[in-house]
């Protein structure tokens, strides 16, 4: 696949007995008003996400329909918050952006069963490579869920942050 992994300026956990919060970073070259288009519009979210929704999320109180890749189960989700283009929350995610002299410093809050904390930052730490394109004009499509772990990067990616957050992955 035409993807290079990158490192994410940063990856932390935050854990609270089986459910732990992913925390992500990445640095990204464009305006935190580019970047929240690519988080809240549907069409762009096709473009890069892990999931679809059949809706925009750029407004707060509003419900949509959110599908993750791979799947056929269909989760009602309503923006908690929506104060573009700062800061989103939806479903069990929530997403700062913070405007930088180069662009725009991204965080991503995803709360995750432990047992897929590997899976989960490995899966998105791709999802953030691909978005990265996506906003640079040379996108390479999605690349998630059943597709994701077919990608070496993601094998390694996985068992790095296995390593790391010191968990096993999952055996099945």
């Amino acid at each position: 696949m035409g993807v290079k992994v990158h490192d994410p300026v940063s990856l932390s956990l935050a854990c609270a007995g089986e459910k732990w919060t992913l925390i992500l970073v990445r640095e990204l070259r464009h305006l935190p008003e580019k970047v929240w288009q690519a988080l809240t519009d549907p069409a762009h979210l096709r473009g890069w996400a892990p999931y679809d929704v059949d809706g925009s999320l750029n407004k707060a109180g509003s419900t949509v329909k959110l599908t993750w890749t791979g799947t056929s189960q269909v989760s009602e989700t309503t923006v908690k918050r929506a104060d573009a283009p700062r800061v989103l929350e939806y479903n069990d995610m929530r997403w700062e952006l913070e405007a930088t002299d180069d662009g725009t410093r991204l965080t991503l809050w995803h709360n995750i069963d432990r047992r897929f904390i590997s899976w989960g930052a490995a899966g998105w730490h791709i999802c953030f490579d691909v978005l990265d394109r996506h906003l640079n004009g040379t996108p390479i499509g999605r690349i998630a869920g059943g597709e994701a772990m077919k990608f070496d990067g993601w094998q390694r990616l996985n068992a790095e942050y296995a390593k790391q957050f010191g968990v096993e992955t999952p055996g099945w």
